[in-house]
């Protein structure tokens, strides 16, 4: 999910549009990221690597907030509309 800037020798442009994710896939990965989660917490004890698990899905989900955000400040459409 990562958008790196692309480098010329003259100047530094945006990746194409199309190639960026859509604000509803990121939505989509995000559910299901909360779904896992929701999975994990019905759990009474979790394994070491369940605990590893949770606190790497809290990031992600974090991290596609965090890029659904940027995407609407640069106007990207959201679902809603």
């Amino acid at each position: 999910m990562e958008v790196r800037l692309m480098q010329t020798a003259r100047f530094t442009e945006l990746p194409q549009a199309s190639s960026l994710p859509s604000i509803h896939q990121l939505m989509q990965e995000h559910s299901l990221y909360d779904r896992r989660l929701e999975t994990l917490r019905a759990k009474v004890y979790l394994t070491e690597a369940e605990k590893m698990e949770e606190v790497r899905l809290k990031k992600m989900k974090l991290h596609l907030k965090d890029e659904m955000e940027r995407l609407r400040r640069l106007g990207a459409p959201s679902p809603e509309n």
